[in-house]
């Protein structure tokens, strides 16, 4: 394997890891003013991301970071195009992670309540504008054979682009439901928790199945019948998670609708390949792995440092979910 393919496969295990991780934070903080009708609760609910959250957001940054490193064209052209969605986006982030911090440190009303709904916009924004981007990404943008983007905001939000984000939103909170499921102990929050599950759960696989068909329309998604398998099987495994949300099996929901998302991650990475942005313009103008690539020597030393690196992280973020894995309850919460 090359070193540009290396890279390609590691930036998608990156984003695979971090829809799948951060897909549940997003879906939480989504469900929290449903889930919580009073202030215990929804501490309550925040306890069962508060120990990891920031370390989710993580996988973004890493990810981020290696597209930068590795395929400096694409992180450059990617962020002119995007760059007012990424800027509401990091706006939303921050406000989410503030909210987080200072929700309980004082005991308003309407401080707590000002706060909630920071978290939760802060996680229903992000996740749709992912879903836009996803679909903007294998829908293809206008690209010209310098590698500028050469659209406006506006070219962004194509019908396509835009049910891809209510898509991807809805996918998310699904996956922040059956997190749920799995971390709650107190009866009528679990129930709660189930039943949005399964309400998401409806809506995610018919949701899919059309967006299946948008993607083969919009795209070219048909030429690699691996990829197409991929999304075929991504709505099964969103079919088969909610079949066990149905029969109360928390811990195979969260699963399957984790394989759900990979599959899903990993199905639009392999439509683009060799590609990592798809130009509208002219398909000879499309970033690829191989012209919009670093030095060799820079990707030489970048892969001696990943491998050395990137199994600790992923052993000490294992770690922390193995302490963290207990249902939470609100007899646990201290007092604030």
């Amino acid at each position: 394997m090359e070193a540009t393919e290396f890279w390609f496969v590691l930036i998608t295990v990156l984003f695979t890891g971090f829809f799948i991780l951060e897909g549940f934070d997003y879906g939480v903080g989504t469900l929290l003013p449903f889930i919580g009708k009073n202030d215990i609760e929804r501490r309550t609910v925040l306890s069962s991301i508060a120990p990891v959250w920031d370390g989710n957001e993580v996988w973004m940054i890493t990810a981020g970071g290696a597209l930068f490193a590795a395929f400096p064209h694409v992180y450059a052209t990617m962020f002119s195009a995007f760059y007012l969605a990424l800027f509401l986006m990091l706006v939303a982030l921050i406000l989410r992670g503030v909210a987080f911090e200072l929700r309980n440190r004082y005991p308003s009303n309407a401080w707590k309540k000002t706060f909630d709904n920071a978290i939760f916009f802060g996680s229903l924004l992000p996740a749709f504008l992912w879903g836009v981007a996803v679909t903007d990404l294998i829908g293809g943008i206008p690209i010209n054979e310098k590698m500028i983007f050469t659209g406006n905001f506006f070219n962004l939000l194509t019908g396509y682009s835009l049910f891809g984000g209510i898509v991807f939103a809805i996918m998310f909170t699904y996956q922040g439901a059956t997190f749920l499921t799995v971390r709650l102990k107190d009866k009528e929050l679990l129930e709660r928790a189930f039943s949005k599950a399964e309400s998401f759960g409806v809506r995610v696989v018919v949701f899919f199945i059309f967006f299946a068909g948008l993607t083969v329309y919009h795209t070219d998604f048909e030429e690699s019948k691996t990829a197409l398998l991929l999304f075929i099987l991504a709505v099964v495994a969103f079919a088969l998670s909610f079949s066990a949300v149905r029969g109360k099996n928390s811990k195979k929901a969260f699963i399957l609708s984790s394989v759900g998302i990979a599959l899903t991650t990993i199905s639009v990475f392999v439509a683009l390949f060799p590609r990592l942005m798809v130009s509208s313009m002219n398909p000879d103008y499309s970033l690829t792995i191989f012209n919009a690539a670093s030095t060799p020597y820079t990707l030489s030393i970048m892969t001696k440092a990943a491998i050395a690196l990137v199994p600790v992280v992923l052993i000490y973020q294992g770690i922390s979910y193995y302490i963290f894995r207990k249902r939470v309850s609100g007899e646990d919460l201290g007092e604030h």
